[in-house]
């Protein structure tokens, strides 16, 4: 039986740069529609961000999590997370959402939990109160735009500086476009998203790069094709390997969305957006942002290619 990846051709002939309007439109549509969602609507913050009680525990035996949870729903607390840990699933971290009656309500809901996990060892508690959500909230968009500044950097200085507007353009698509996504369809943002978020810039990115360094060889090889027909031909020729890597990220994300489970629905619901996403701005991003900001054959010769010709041009003469 030959490998899938056998019927796929080698090489593509779509004339992506040509007809760009179109999803540039869209890309904006979806950019300033999350952003209205998330100002309108608001993103739906996990314990992580909204403050609550952690609790780490250990059974006797392995622990059905469904049951436990609707167990720990029923005490009239809000918001209840369970996470297992170890081999044998005896070990549980819960997490409580921040009582809206501050301190003594939290401690109530605490011996609450306490009393239900009747036979369970309690290792640890701890309580994270709204100013520590609060510095995570604040954090976690930190992590997220210094990794985008670091992004722009290294593709400013490996190629030139509209490779990094449309690295750093097609990066916040997909960073914006994720968090309207949440904040349209209340999915809760926790930690988990935040760390989702974080991968899908590096995988977009190492997507972008592999584009971009055939662009700039192509363009070095064949010095008078009009720059949108040489970055179609860039595009196609990697775009099977685009293709062909981004499907298979996301067969196994897809598993994690199927089965899963709550506790990582906000992770795998992000991983499978960002991967199709990042796919689309690679293309219809970041490429098209070298034809509008010009991009020049002159830009990517760099000093020891420009000493080579002028030695092998001596030499001739």
């Amino acid at each position: 039986m030959q490998p899938l990846i056998r019927y796929l051709p080698k090489e593509f002939n779509y004339d992506f740069i040509r007809y760009r309007y179109i999803p540039i439109t869209l890309s904006a549509f979806l950019v300033v529609a999350s952003l209205i969602s998330v100002a309108v609507q608001g993103l739906t913050f996990g314990i992580d961000f909204a403050g609550g009680l952690k609790i780490d525990a250990r059974a006797e035996q392995a622990v059905d999590v469904a049951e436990l949870r609707d167990r720990l729903n029923s005490l009239g607390i809000g918001g209840v997370a369970i996470t297992t840990a170890g081999a044998e699933k005896r070990d549980v971290i819960i997490r409580v959402q921040q009582q809206e009656d501050g301190e003594q309500a939290l401690n109530a809901a605490l011996k609450k939990v306490q009393a239900e996990l009747n036979g369970f060892e309690i290792r640890s508690t701890e309580s994270v109160g709204p100013k520590v959500g609060a510095e995570l909230i604040i954090n976690g968009a930190l992590a997220i735009a210094l990794s985008l500044i670091g992004i722009a950097i290294y593709v400013w200085l490996r190629f030139e500086w509209q490779f990094a507007l449309g690295a750093c353009l097609s990066l916040t698509h997909d960073v914006i476009t994720t968090v309207g996504l949440f904040s349209l369809l209340q999915i809760e943002f926790d930690l988990n998203t935040v760390a989702a978020v974080l991968t899908i810039v590096g995988f977009s990115i190492n997507d972008t790069v592999v584009v971009y360094d055939r662009v700039r060889e192509l363009l070095r090889k064949y010095k008078k094709l009009p720059l949108p027909d040489l970055l179609n031909l860039s595009l196609n020729r990697v775009l099977s390997r685009t293709v062909v890597t981004s499907l298979t990220a996301l067969l196994a994300v897809m598993a994690l969305v199927v089965a899963g489970g709550a506790e990582l629905r906000s992770f795998s619901t992000a991983m499978a957006w960002g991967l199709i996403v990042g796919t689309y701005s690679t293309i219809y991003v970041a490429l098209p942002v070298l034809v509008y900001f010009e991009l020049r054959r002159d830009d990517l010769m760099a000093p020891k290619d420009s000493g080579a010709v002028k030695g092998a041009a001596e030499q001739a003469g």
